[in-house]
């Protein structure tokens, strides 16, 4: 697979990097909140329980989304690095640049 000279690699590493940095941050802030339920040691009423279930589950979904995203960004600075970002996984063809500046992390061209 040839290297992509009609992207600028650094402009998407630095994006990548800002993308990876905020989705850590989010991911530090969710854990903190998860944690910060199952702390919790004076509930008493079902209504509060349920509330707080519901909450949990919703943080975990969240959080599961983030790791993928993380796991994501993370494929793509590999990529950077090995000269082969910027290519459909499925096809091989190159992704748009459009596509790539909406979404530096994209797997795919579609």
């Amino acid at each position: 697979m040839p290297k992509r000279d009609d992207l600028d690699l650094d402009y998407f590493k630095e994006k990548l990097l800002k993308e990876k940095a905020r989705i850590e941050k989010e991911i530090a802030d969710v854990e903190a909140e998860i944690n910060t339920i199952a702390a919790e040691d004076e509930i008493d009423d079902v209504e509060d329980m349920a509330e707080l279930a519901v909450d949990n589950d919703r943080d975990q979904g969240v959080l599961q989304t983030l790791k993928q995203e993380l796991h994501d960004v993370e494929e793509a600075l590999k990529k950077i690095a090995e000269g082969t970002y910027g290519f459909d996984e499925k096809t091989g063809e190159p992704i748009s640049k459009e596509r790539l500046e909406a979404y530096p992390a994209a797997r795919t061209a579609a």
